[in-house]
């Protein structure tokens, strides 16, 4: 099929040049942190300056693909490297999946796919890329990439409007030579199928079937633009994708190079730029090939120059939001803050799409469709992206991880009744992009059964059996399996020896961590109608979820008591696992907060109420039947459940715990405004234990552990200095051969999740602490009035100034210099009453409204009144 394009603009848009200036990195960074807070006064921070410090800048190829220059929009994306005569890109997308929940093709673990578009490579003459001396510098201000070649300027930036790529580059040269742009499918094995491929032999396409998925790759090569299009199919399942290639400003021709690459070359100029776009659809109506190139023609219809102001102008905003600024005298600080801003960048180039971005790799794998851990979805790896940003004021990065979890509530309803025999939603720890498959009755029946443990395992039935031999291993539903081998040409599956128990298929409280977030946006931004729309069902489903449960009743003592679930990963069928404990004591009472402020569920608030009243207490290591190991002695302590359990691993001694212990990791069970002194007593005692030799200078954690997230939470500013730093700089990871391969990246992304599993999980958990430790608006408990606490754990010889979002609508500006708090600013966003801890204890404060001084108030939690817009400064009296 032809595609008409209408003629390009020639217009370049760009001066070799005009890039930032590049500096040492971690000197620069330190030197430029501790200047801004030394000289920044109320309003007049040099943005540029602060986010600059976390720029990436290299003066050789990066070692490895993996390494590379993350380049997106948050629909589109790719890690940007080198040869010697060559830049390299992957084109990738965060809404192409090759299957879905429907899937019966993909029972093996890492043979799944999703993501990857294309390979597509810059080609050049000679060798523009040595292996030393050349600079590369991402500017995350801009949003721009540079590259200072011998002979080569090259200047890339994403559109964050369009799903277009620009790439600028500037020939200084004494004489032209080529540059080819190639697209190169993803797949090279080669399956035909007689009669049926004959069509798409002639319009150079290779098709590659995996049981019943196919995955059908073309080649478009046309005048003076080419394309590489994919399609997907499985039963009623279709996905496609295309990625499209011009050149701006230059004459340009494609042609077929064989059966998997098409390229387009051009004799070069003083100035050439190369547009790449992208599109993909679910329906198989959808012409994408039609929607990238129209993308392409967008563009060169409005100019280069407009295009790249409009990116300049979205970053800039972007970054107008708030940023933090730190420094200490050592540069830990200073590396914090790095790491933080670039934590921003990262969200703002991979979650604008459709879906959340895969934790496994996000927008930057390089390795075609390789991708361990496959297609689906893990919440305790993708909550660590999304709890950081409430924070940040940044929802309209949380939108894609909102979106894919509503449009998934239908499935996620029928499973907690399919599958569980409860009513409410069932959203699984490891979830597809689309839900839960729906299941045949008699199939459904017996997992109940099964999975409830009413039916022995052993006599699981031949039909059972063979269903399940098609499932995914990584799927919560069907968890229980191991893995698999041929034999004789059968796939044979293998189990973990637990019955119908994995690490996630009994695992319950993701659906409430999630039901928090949704709470959360409503807390930060106080917009009833998000709550009543968006918030209220998935915070009503899980609580439902729980309390029509088979495993949850009231027992003897009048609690009621879950039992045979899992306590995250390690802990598989015990009693009350504080995880479920945990989500149901705080779900259950938010639950109720928002039915009354929206005057819904009155019949239903008394249930849940005695149902909450009545809920089993926190586990804890002096119970007779703690799950503890029968030796220990120590201090009274939380614990992940209570006996019997089915299985309970340990974790290696000499590395700190992953596990959930901590009511602190999520909600607002415990934190520094908790009223209740033995709960708060409980969780400093546990804390202590989790790290026996206490903090040291860069305390190692594993990207997901919650360690500093609860220093932080717990006002423990001592255990902070050592971790969130720790945590931002991984190390070796005891557990994982990908942490001792790799360790952390010259990007800052680390492949502890294995092969292309890029990832960037420690960042986002250190920067949910790192706000924790600057600013917290918790609650006394779950439900009740937020409080505004600057400062609450953050080490008093540490600078910082921050711009970031407290709970009850409200925008909060603060800096502390050599441990003196010297600006406290609100701005009402809503027009709510505002609470705050007194900064100055003991002392009265003066609130300074829109520049004039109001009223003087005095006490440990000051309450005063706002209306929406108003600027209010609070200043020792």
């Amino acid at each position: 099929m032809g595609y008409s394009r209408r003629s390009f603009l020639k217009t370049a848009g760009w001066v070799a040049g005009s890039g930032l200036p590049i500096r040492g990195f971690a000197v620069a960074a330190q030197e430029a942190s501790a200047r801004q807070i030394a000289n920044s006064s109320a309003g007049d921070s040099d943005i540029r300056q602060v986010v600059s410090s976390s720029d990436l800048i290299y003066d050789r190829p990066a070692p490895r693909s993996e390494e590379g220059l993350p380049i997106g929009n948050g629909r589109m994306g790719s890690l940007v490297w080198t040869t010697p005569s060559q830049l390299r890109f992957q084109i990738n997308r965060v809404d192409v999946y090759a299957n879905n929940s429907q899937s019966n093709s993909f029972n093996q673990v890492h043979d799944d796919y999703c993501g990857g578009c294309a390979f597509f490579d810059i080609e050049f003459e000679g060798d523009p890329f040595p292996e030393s001396g050349f600079r590369q510098h991402l500017s995350i201000y801009d949003g721009v990439l540079t590259i200072e070649g011998e002979g080569i300027s090259v200047r890339i930036v994403a559109s964050m409007e369009q799903d277009v790529i620009a790439i600028t580059i500037i020939n200084r040269r004494n004489s032209g030579s080529p540059i080819s742009a190639v697209l190169r499918m993803l797949r090279y094995e080669t399956k035909y199928f007689g009669r049926e491929l004959e069509p798409l032999a002639a319009a150079h396409a290779v098709r590659i079937e995996h049981r019943s998925h196919t995955a059908t790759s073309r080649i478009i090569a046309q005048n003076d633009c080419i394309a590489l299009t994919q399609e997907f199919q499985e039963g009623n399942y279709c996905c496609k994708s295309a990625v499209a290639v011009c050149f701006l400003g230059a004459g340009a021709k494609g042609e077929v190079v064989n059966d998997t690459d098409v390229r387009l070359r051009t004799e070069t100029t003083i100035a050439t730029t190369i547009l790449v776009s992208s599109a993909a659809s679910m329906s198989r109506d959808q012409d994408v090939a039609a929607l990238a190139f129209e993308q392409l023609n967008h563009v060169t219809e409005r100019g280069l120059r407009a295009f790249e102001e409009e990116a300049q102008i979205w970053w800039h905003a972007f970054w107008a939001e708030g940023v933090v600024e730190l420094h200490s005298e050592d540069g830990t600080a200073d590396f914090v803050q790095q790491g933080y801003q670039y934590f921003l960048y990262l969200m703002a180039a991979t979650s604008r799409g459709k879906f959340a971005p895969k934790f496994n790799g996000m927008l930057w794998n390089t390795g075609g469709d390789l991708r361990m851990w496959g297609a689906q979805h893990w919440f305790t790896n993708l909550g660590c992206y999304y709890h950081a940003l409430p924070t940040t004021g940044r929802f309209d990065l949380m939108d894609s991880m909102y979106d894919m979890y509503s449009a998934m509530l239908g499935s996620c309803g029928e499973a907690a009744v399919q599958q569980w025999g409860s009513r409410g939603l069932y959203i699984p720890e490891t979830v597809y992009f689309d839900g839960l498959e729906k299941l045949p009755d008699p199939i459904a029946a017996e997992m109940r059964e099964l999975y409830l443990l009413r039916k022995p395992w052993e006599q699981r039935s031949v039909e059972f059996a063979r269903f399940a031999e098609t499932k995914h291993p990584y799927s919560s539903r069907w968890n229980w399996i191991a893995g698999g081998r041929w034999d004789d040409g059968r796939y044979v599956i293998t189990e973990r020896g637990a019955g119908p128990y994995g690490p996630t298929s009994h695992m319950f409280s993701s659906t409430a961590k999630i039901a928090w977030l949704y709470w959360q946006r409503y807390e930060f931004t106080m917009d009833t109608g998000w709550l009543r729309e968006r918030a209220h069902p998935v915070m009503r489903g899980a609580v439902e979820f729980y309390r029509n449960h088979p495993n949850l009743r009231k027992e003897d003592d009048g609690k009621y008591h879950m039992h045979w679930s899992n306590s995250g990963e390690p802990v598989f069928g015990a009693r009350d696992p504080i995880e479920d404990i945990s989500s149901i004591r705080a779900i259950a009472a938010v639950l109720l907060k928002a039915s009354q402020l929206l005057n819904l569920d009155s019949k239903m608030r008394p249930i849940w109420q005695e149902f909450l009243d009545n809920l089993a207490p926190l586990p804890t290591s002096d119970a007779h039947d703690a799950l503890h190991p029968p030796s220990y002695h120590g201090p009274r302590v939380f614990v992940n459940a209570l006996k019997p359990a089915i299985k309970a691993d340990r974790v290696p001694t000499g590395w700190l715990p992953d596990i959930n212990s901590l009511p602190v990791w999520w909600y607002d069970l415990c934190s520094v405004e908790s009223k209740d002194d033995e709960l708060r007593a409980l969780a400093n005692a546990t804390f202590d234990k989790l790290l026996p030799e206490g903090p040291r200078p860069y305390t190692k954690l594993g990207a997901l552990s919650m360690m500093a997230i609860a220093a932080a939470t717990l006002g423990r500013a001592d255990a902070v200095r050592s971790l969130i730093p720790g945590q931002m700089r991984p190390e070796a990871d005891p557990r994982s051969v990908w942490y001792k391969k790799s360790g952390p990246l010259a990007n800052r992304l680390t492949l502890g999740e294995g092969a292309q599993a890029l990832h960037a999980e420690h960042l986002g958990r250190a920067s949910e602490a790192l706000h924790r430790a600057l600013l917290q608006s918790n609650p006394a408990a779950p439900g009740e009035d937020p409080i505004i606490h600057v400062f609450p754990a953050w080490p008093k010889d540490w600078d910082a100034r921050y711009t970031l979002r407290a709970r009850g609508g409200f925008a909060v500006t603060a800096s502390m210099r050599q441990g003196r708090l010297e600006e406290f600013k609100l701005i009402s966003r809503a027009g709510g009453v505002c609470r705050i801890r007194n900064p100055f204890p003991g002392k009265m404060i003066i609130l300074q409204r829109n520049g004039k001084p109001a009223e003087q108030l005095g006490g440990s939690i000051v309450e005063f009144p706002t209306i929406r817009g108003e600027e209010i400064e609070v200043r020792n009296a």
